[in-house]
């Protein structure tokens, strides 16, 4: 087998996709059985909710730090260190009966969260050919929307129909499954030349990342600021049943899936022109929906491309994080997934503080100011690309 992933590249890619949604199951699973965690350990809602927030602020927190501190390390080292201590730690969430140890055992394994996800991305771009690593990176990007998406009406129906127990016995054993077959299949994988801290840390200096995380910071915070509300707003303001609300959400999460597998195989040919042109067909989308959410099937039709979009999101962000600081990989994903969960959280602040003056609907204000701002950002990207590409041309001359 091992000889078999190092002939073709994609089962390593494969294999990754499913550690990655393993991952990401155990971090968003519980979003959709915290009721059922706050009587389960005889605490209020909102401290139950913790179980989902520390692990989001460790991941924010870590993320740039933490792939820096592994970089020289051994990738399948690195891989079962970061599965073997998800599966630890939910079976240490089967078995306890106290809250703090809970908490514990989840916020453990975010410090490793982005570890794993970053050198997933790392890892499938630099095992295919330069050409195909977009579509490689949009395979990984699958697992990441798999376990966002499936991972909470799984979890939710799991729960409902057993235990939290059983739920978590199903996050320990997506995790020792992935950990079992990276220990047997995946070879040795060495990392060559291990860059510097400080050589790493010198990507800081350009202007250029800094417009690209700002910018992803803003568009995933647009994304997820009005997906936070979205079955608020599909019940009051379209009008729709918890049913039919349930339904659409699933309609987005696979759309959201099929946005990958379409991006990575479109994406490569003109990258520059699906910077701009995502978060500008996004704000379209949500300026219509806006206008037109009150309308049963425009409102379907509008969460429907609203999904496909958020596909392309993931894409467009990690290529121009990475691609804007190409020397130092694994730290320039780290710094992706930053952007995404500190987007996340002042996307939501925003879109729930216009739903506390306006009303529902008006979520749609915080995404819309969030993508406006994107696109001055991403603008100025282009403006210091072009700077940077002549200053070398005159060099050069």
């Amino acid at each position: 087998m091992k000889q078999l992933i190092h002939r073709n590249p994609k089962l390593l890619v494969l294999l990754l996709t499913f550690g990655v949604f393993g991952i990401i199951n155990t971090e968003m699973g519980v979003v959709g059985i915290i009721p059922l965690i706050a009587s389960t350990f005889g605490v209020s809602v909102p401290e139950a909710g913790w179980t989902v927030s520390v692990f989001a602020l460790i991941v924010a927190i870590s993320a740039p730090v933490m792939p820096l501190l592994f970089s020289g390390m051994n990738r399948k080292t690195v891989m079962l260190l970061a599965l073997g201590l998800f599966t630890a730690s939910n079976v240490i969430s089967v078995l306890t009966d106290s809250f703090a140890v809970l908490l514990a055992a989840r916020a453990l394994p975010a410090f490793l969260h982005p570890v794993y996800v970053s050198m997933a991305f790392t890892v499938a771009a630099q095992s295919v050919e330069k050409g195909d690593a977009a579509k490689a990176v949009s395979q990984v990007f699958v697992g990441v929307s798999a376990g966002m998406v499936l991972g909470v009406p799984l979890t939710s129906f799991i729960a409902s129909h057993t235990s939290f127990a059983v739920a978590m016995s199903f996050f320990s054993l997506v995790n020792a499954l992935v950990l079992a077959a990276t220990f047997l299949c995946v070879p040795s994988m060495p990392v060559s030349r291990r860059l510097s801290n400080g050589s790493q840390l010198s990507v800081l200096r350009k202007p250029v990342l800094w417009h690209s995380v700002i910018a992803f910071t803003l568009i995933n915070g647009a994304m997820f600021g009005f997906f936070s509300f979205t079955a608020d707003f599909l019940n009051r303001v379209t009008g729709l049943t918890f049913d039919a609300v349930s339904g659409l959400l699933l309609v987005y999460g696979l759309a959201n899936i099929a946005g990958n597998i379409i991006a990575g195989k479109i994406f490569p040919a003109k990258k520059a022109l699906y910077m701009a042109a995502t978060p500008a067909v996004m704000f379209a989308v949500y300026v219509l929906l806006f206008l037109f959410g009150d309308l049963d099937a425009a409102a379907g039709v509008l969460i429907l491309a609203a999904g496909l979009l958020a596909g392309f999101v993931n894409i467009v962000g990690q290529y121009m994080i990475s691609s804007a600081a190409a020397e130092a990989p694994d730290f320039a994903n780290g710094l992706f997934l930053t952007a995404a969960n500190f987007g996340t959280m002042a996307g939501t602040a925003l879109c729930g503080m216009f739903i506390s003056l306006a009303g529902a609907r008006y979520s749609l204000m915080g995404t819309l100011l969030f993508l406006a701002a994107s696109l001055v950002f991403i603008a100025a990207r282009r403006h210091a690309g072009r700077s940077k590409a002549r200053l070398a041309m005159v060099h050069t001359e």
